[in-house]
């Protein structure tokens, strides 16, 4: 009598040790059978490399050129496509160095740029103004137009001779610095689609550098 209880409790146990070692193994099982295919669900992030800037002296003026690396969200060309027009905005800050208190603030200056689509002409138009840019275009200081989207953006990434610093305003001598900012505008954005972009990745762009300048105004 004893004896078949001893072993109806040792049957008991290896049956339920085997059933828990069984529920692991197809719980394993099905996690490394969905992870990859999540994996390969997953949106990928919009790959951004740090701006390449480019420093020229030129008619007693500093000039910066700058290649941007980042590519356009589908979520973003989906708004495009749909005739909503998108909003860059480029920062440059010139600070002077100061060793007893934080750097000096001497210029700073910003570019605004307006990507929109236009279905009837199957055209894309950029407009660059240093200020607010408007519907209309007046007052903007660049117009272009576009047949394709790769093109367009080509030039949004393609920042060329900006003026941003006269020399008579550099301080002789003393060590100088550009911040560089570049960045989506969200808050051009028709306001119930801004509300949608909010803790959306996929919207998010911004790009920034910082870099020593060597502006010798003796020479």
């Amino acid at each position: 009598m004893v004896l078949v209880i001893m072993m109806a409790f040792i049957t008991h146990c290896l049956t339920k040790r085997w059933s828990n070692w069984l529920t692991l193994f197809c719980v394993a099982t099905l996690f490394w059978g969905v992870a990859p295919w999540a994996r390969a669900q997953t949106v990928p992030t919009t790959p951004i490399g740090e701006p390449l800037l480019k420093f020229e002296r030129y008619d007693n003026s500093l000039w910066l050129s700058a290649q941007l690396q980042f590519d356009l969200p589908l979520v973003v060309e989906d708004a495009l496509l749909k005739g909503i027009p998108i909003y860059f905005v480029a920062e440059v800050d010139v600070l002077r160095e100061r060793w007893y208190w934080t750097n000096r603030k001497l210029i700073s200056l910003q570019r605004n740029l307006r990507l929109s689509y236009h279905p009837l002409t199957r055209r894309w138009r950029l407009n660059v103004s240093a200020g607010e840019v408007a519907e209309s275009s007046q007052g903007l200081a660049l117009n272009q137009n576009f047949d394709n989207l790769e093109a367009a953006m080509d030039a949004v990434r393609r920042i060329s001779h900006w003026r941003i610093a006269e020399l008579v305003d550099i301080e002789p001598g003393a060590t100088h610095f550009v911040e560089f900012r570049f960045r989506l505008n969200l808050t051009q954005l028709p306001r119930p689609l801004q509300i949608g972009t909010l803790g959306q990745s996929e919207w998010r762009i911004q790009l920034s550098a910082k870099q020593n300048v060597s502006l010798d105004v003796s020479k």
